[in-house]
């Protein structure tokens, strides 16, 4: 639903106000050599729509932010730095407005993975997905 790409480019354009690079796709698909530095990319995730009146309703959009990097071999140091790098995205988007779409509002934010086991041991990637949810009603 096109509710979901704008709010999606609502949230990459707040992230793009902090020191790191951040793409909005459809697919958050990339190669071993492209993770080298850290990669934040914004997609849209879900939304639910409820009827509110007969001519209004209500949509829930749920917004997932990845952030992945390919790390060496200190692997606690690592992670212990991109998680910190988690909480702070985690920390900036808590209950903030998003400019360029003022319509919605901020409903929850939660971080789930804290970061992926599997693909950390099978790949050496980390992977941490922070979801955001706004409310908007039409």
């Amino acid at each position: 639903m096109k509710i979901a790409i704008d709010i999606a480019d609502a949230v990459a354009n707040e992230l793009a106000t902090l020191p790191m690079t951040v793409h909005r796709r459809v697919l958050p698909e990339y190669e071993l050599a492209e993770l080298k530095e850290v990669v934040v990319t914004v997609v849209p995730k879900s939304v639910a729509i409820a009827n509110v009146t007969r001519q209004s309703s209500s949509y829930e959009v749920a917004i997932d932010i990845g952030i992945q990097q390919k790390i060496g071999q200190d692997t606690d140091a690592e992670v212990a730095t991109l998680s910190g790098m988690v909480s702070d995205i985690v920390s900036f988007l808590n209950r903030r407005p998003l400019a360029a779409y003022p319509d919605a509002r901020f409903k929850s934010i939660a971080n789930e993975p804290v970061y992926a086991p599997d693909i950390l041991n099978e790949k050496r990637v980390f992977l941490s997905v922070v979801t955001v949810t706004y409310g908007v009603q039409e």
